[in-house]
């Protein structure tokens, strides 16, 4: 019952994920504003990781049960309010609201599974997790795609609503409340200053060079503002009682390697997966439904190599390899990737992207349960968030940057070739087909040319990824649950 009420709570994660990132296109294109794309997606992530640590912690003072009602409730509200948006601005706030509650929906399910897993098994959870995964990633973009073809984008966000309560019903059957035997202090002002520092540090990324010039005032102001705060969260955290981050956790090898690598693997994976519906559906010419189905090859590279992760781990108690592995084939299928072209085909297509599946499902279920078995029981919920806030970080910047190196790159493209876009005109699918045959190849052409400078740079936080997993210590997996207290 605990593993089926965990599977509901990832399913309604990654179907808000998938759903999303394929409407985008129509989405901009019925709300205008095509330099603000990163946004739907920045706004989600940077919420969801600001508020990430903080559930790790109030989990592991207060027990996870009632921080999973706080964070569904969350998560369900912004939902109701993303499915009203009448216009960009509302629909980012929106998706902020929505953030603060799937900010803890993977922090606790990942760790509710090490208050009940050993860690030698939690591979095996993983694979069973990783098909629930795969199922939302093969159905989101299907069903968003249908709603977008058939009624309205708006009708995406209402989807997260039956499943959300589906999880608390689940929930509150199987898992016991836990009630804490001594008062606690909650490290509020490192959670402010934390707050302060990544907002600062996405706004500067995504902004710079595009809506503000980089030597600005308010760029300058926004880097100082990051520093300044950064450095004032790892003051309050080294005499805090109760750290959101405990600095003596970055001691730890295990934590501070998988830490880098779920930072690197998180912007390989947002960063790439954001930009493939906008290339199909604008350089290929596909329809939100068919882009849906072109991305299936992903999911089900994801769902094997997790399968065999985990299996592996579960068989010999190791982990350090799939890493390295993950993290090489991230780097093949980046490069692979920016080859692009507007004649490449779908199956070469579906061969590239299953291949950058393969990478992902060789890491993220390992550096979650490498990271649970080398740190504290007392602390497992604050590790395992850490471990989702530094790949949500990487995430969040990933997409801000190469949001705004893809509207660059697209402008210019367009200014190379003379081509002015007709007042009034967003690119979107709908929009792609009305407009002159030769009008279209231009602006096509000029999205190929946009996103393969992404995939580069994919390649190489794979290369960087690689090497920083030749540095991950391996501590045998356990074969049984740590008690609280030990």
């Amino acid at each position: 019952m605990v593993i089926a009420s965990i599977g509901v709570l990832l399913l309604l994660a990654a179907m808000d994920q998938t759903i999303v990132s394929t409407a985008l296109p129509t989405i901009v294109a019925d709300l205008g504003g095509l330099d603000h794309l990163s946004w739907v997606v920045t706004a989600y992530v940077l919420a969801s990781t600001v508020v990430a640590p903080l559930y790790g912690k109030l989990g592991d003072l207060y027990g996870r049960r009632r921080m999973v009602f706080i964070s569904v409730g969350l998560f369900l509200f912004g939902s109701a309010l993303c499915g009203l948006a009448t216009s960009m601005l509302f629909l980012i706030i929106s998706r902020a609201i929505q953030g603060l509650g799937g900010g803890g929906l993977f922090v606790l399910a990942l760790a509710v599974v090490g208050d009940v897993i050993a860690p030698r098994d939690r591979g095996k959870v993983q694979g069973i997790f990783a098909i629930v995964f795969s199922l939302a990633s093969m159905l989101g973009p299907l069903i968003g795609g249908w709603f977008v073809e058939v009624a309205s984008w708006h009708w995406i966000f209402y989807v997260n609503i039956p499943f959300g309560l589906l999880a608390v019903v689940f929930f509150t059957l199987s898992f016991p409340p836990f009630t804490a035997h001594h008062d606690h202090k909650i490290d509020w002002a490192g959670a402010a200053t934390l707050s302060v520092a990544l907002a600062s540090l996405t706004l500067v990324t995504s902004l710079g060079g595009s809506t503000i010039d980089w030597l600005s005032p308010t760029t300058l102001g926004l880097i100082v503002l990051v520093l300044a705060s950064g450095w004032l969260f790892f003051r309050i955290e080294a005499g805090a009682s109760e750290p959101i981050l405990p600095p003596s956790l970055f001691g730890l090898n295990v934590f501070r390697n998988t830490s880098a690598i779920g930072f690197i693997s998180g912007a390989a994976m947002f960063g790439a997966i954001t930009f493939l519906p906008i290339y199909l559906q604008i350089a290929k010419g596909a329809s939100p439904t068919v882009s849906g189905l072109l991305l299936v090859p992903m999911t089900l590279g994801i769902l094997t190599a997790a399968n065999l992760s985990g299996r592996y781990m579960g068989k010999t108690g190791r982990y350090r390899i799939l890493p390295m592995i993950g993290t090489a084939v991230i780097s093949v299928a980046g490069l692979l990737l920016a080859t692009l072209s507007g004649t490449t085909s779908e199956v070469t297509f579906g061969l590239i992207i299953a291949l950058l599946g393969l990478g992902m499902g060789c890491i993220f279920p390992v550096v979650t349960t490498a990271v649970q078995n080398a740190v504290p029981r007392q602390q497992l919920g604050t590790a395992t968030a850490a471990g989702v806030m530094f790949r949500q970080i990487g995430g969040s910047l990933a997409v801000a940057a190469f949001g705004a190196l893809f509207t660059a790159r697209m402008a210019a493209s367009l200014a190379a070739k003379g081509v002015t876009l007709p007042a009034g005109v967003e690119i979107g699918p709908q929009q792609m087909a009305s407009l002159d045959p030769a009008l279209k190849a231009d602006v096509a052409s000029a999205v190929v040319n946009a996103v393969h400078p992404i995939y580069w740079a994919v390649a190489v936080l794979g290369a960087i990824g690689f090497f920083i997993a030749l540095r991950l210590e391996e501590i045998p997996l356990a074969n049984r649950v740590v008690p609280r207290g030990e």
